[in-house]
């Protein structure tokens, strides 16, 4: 079976490629390579270095997409933060890419687009667990560019025929997480700041609390979208741990000094209801954030300081 994986250089597209790979599928990456990294690419996938956002690469997309029975689209800039200082980049990049693709993906007779959706769509809501019908509420750009390749996506479906199949991400960690830079997740943040000897830096008073989500788990989720019967009308679903952890907890994970910065404008809790994603994907998180960061300490050096 052949598969495109558009953002396949990036953090959970590259594993999502490693994991087809080891299935023996055929894969084509399509990345530009401005966030992604080249020392992620799978060297039996086959990389097109295309940029989605430019209208006329479509001939090209087109090209890379046919053939493929499921197309993932994870290629966005993220997260929040940077969101709200670059509204009008991020845009650019969230929106108009996000139609290249579908489009793209409509003309080449791809059966199916999962899409790499996003729980900050929610914002902050007055009840936990978050549950997919629950208001819509975004504190950022970046939750409502999200929002809006989901809206996008379920038009496809109703109008072009194609199928697809949101999946809102909760807060993701693992392996290739970024360490550095405006998209680096916290571990990967506090992990940065004490190999470089430190202070861990935290947003408010630490106490917000998040869903933090395994990439393993997340790979899973989407290969089980592309081939479950039970979606492909534009069907959003929540994938998150089930449980959280608060900002302090990860810095006593990570253990060291800390300073607490200025509170920024950020949802103050995460938690997501995994039950639609049991019934209809079959799927469940394995993995708890307290039981793979040791690991992850020790793989980088971090136990050694």
């Amino acid at each position: 079976m052949k598969y495109v994986v558009v953002g396949g250089a990036g953090f959970i597209g590259s594993n999502i490629v490693d994991k087809l790979v080891e299935q023996n599928h055929e894969v084509v990456i399509v990345d530009n390579l401005s966030t992604g990294k080249s020392e992620n690419v799978n060297p039996k996938a086959k990389l097109c270095v295309v940029d989605i956002m430019k209208p006329h690469n479509a001939e090209c997309l087109v090209d890379c997409m046919k053939g493929a029975d499921t197309v993932f689209l994870l290629a966005a800039k993220a997260r929040v933060q940077p969101s709200i200082e670059n509204p009008v980049e991020y845009e650019t990049n969230n929106t108009i890419g996000t139609l290249n693709v579908l489009k793209c993906a409509s003309d080449a007779g791809v059966r199916r687009v999962v899409y790499s959706a996003s729980s900050s769509a929610y914002g902050n809501t007055e009840k936990l667990p978050s549950k997919e019908s629950d208001p819509i509420n975004p504190l950022s750009p970046y939750g409502a560019q999200k929002y809006y390749g989901e809206v996008m996506c379920k038009m496809f479906s109703e109008v072009y025929g194609l199928e697809t199949v949101s999946l809102r991400y909760f807060n993701i960690y693992g392996e290739r997480q970024n360490v550095g830079g405006a998209y680096a997740m916290v571990i990967g943040i506090f992990a940065d700041q004490k190999l470089r000897g430190e202070v861990m830096t935290i947003n408010g008073d630490g106490e917000q609390r998040r869903d933090f989500t395994y990439v393993g788990d997340v790979v899973n989720a989407n290969i089980l979208a592309s081939q479950s019967e039970n979606v492909g009308n534009g069907e959003v679903i929540n994938i998150g741990n089930g449980d959280n952890r608060s900002i302090n907890d990860i810095a006593d994970m990570i253990g060291g000094e800390r300073l607490h910065r200025e509170p920024v404008i950020e949802p103050r809790e995460t938690l997501a209801d995994n039950s639609l994603a049991e019934k209809l994907l079959g799927w469940k998180p394995t993995q708890n954030i307290e039981d793979w960061v040791p690991g992850y300490k020790k793989e980088i050096g971090l136990d050694e300081v």
